[in-house]
């Protein structure tokens, strides 16, 4: 899989790439991760990539030639040209995307080869880049300061879904993927681990009983209580 990722602040990118997972997959070449400064196609001394919106406003907004420039520069690239149309993806990160879900990680990993990832900053977009790409996507109902950490999210949620990037079975048994009797997604059971005994807290006896069949039933049905939980929050309580 190889990412693309169009952004004006290309260091926010590169640190995290550095580290953990998103390290021993590009290590293993099962992930290429390419990193594009948006002001190496901006004119003029200043590079300027911004501008003020039309019929006033606050804020600066991103120039739809320069995104253009940029989605241009990197379809001359050989190693992108040759991949299939269907096999490639341009995501735009913003706030009106759709919801980034295990689900949407999950086809992502099986239907392309390619995923170019535009990071916005500034007030917003001129209007007219989203004609420039074939999806757009959110990570979550707020606003961030620019669309980098939304593109190492995305990266993040994709990449442990590639085949031997992770252990064959955790990803099946995380949050999201585990699925009830009727095909819905639920939040992760508990774990627990050494020590047996902190602080007055427990492992529960079901984990001890070596029954594998009743502790497979026991996690399904912490699943589902969580899963429960999870449903009746509102937005306006942590």
């Amino acid at each position: 899989m190889r990412f693309d990722v169009i952004t004006l602040f290309p260091d926010m990118i590169t640190g995290v790439l550095q580290h953990s997972i998103l390290k021993r997959a590009q290590e293993k070449e099962l992930l290429e991760v390419y990193v594009h400064n948006m002001r190496d196609v901006a004119e003029g001394i200043h590079k300027t990539v911004d501008d003020t919106p039309y019929g006033g406003g606050a804020g600066m907004l991103l120039k739809v030639d320069i995104v253009d420039k940029a989605l241009q520069k990197l379809l001359s690239i050989p190693e992108i040209n040759s991949i299939a149309k269907e096999k490639r993806r341009t995501i735009l990160l913003c706030a009106q995307g759709k919801l980034l879900s295990q689900a949407r990680a999950r086809f992502i990993a099986n239907h392309y080869e390619q995923v170019t990832l535009i990071c916005g900053h500034y007030e917003g977009f001129d209007e007219r880049i989203r004609s420039l790409v074939d999806a757009e996507m959110s990570i979550g109902n707020y606003v961030l300061t620019g669309g980098e950490l939304p593109a190492l999210v995305v990266i993040d949620t994709v990449t442990r879904l590639l085949p031997e990037v992770i252990r064959a079975l955790s990803p099946e048994e995380e949050s999201f993927s585990l699925m009830d009797e009727a095909g819905q997604p639920l939040l992760e059971y508990p774990h627990y681990t050494r020590p047996l005994s902190y602080k007055d807290m427990t492992v529960p006896d079901i984990l001890l009983s070596g029954h594998h069949a009743e502790i497979q039933k026991w996690r399904m049905e912490q699943a589902k209580l969580k899963s429960q939980s999870r449903a009746h929050e509102t937005d306006q309580t942590i």
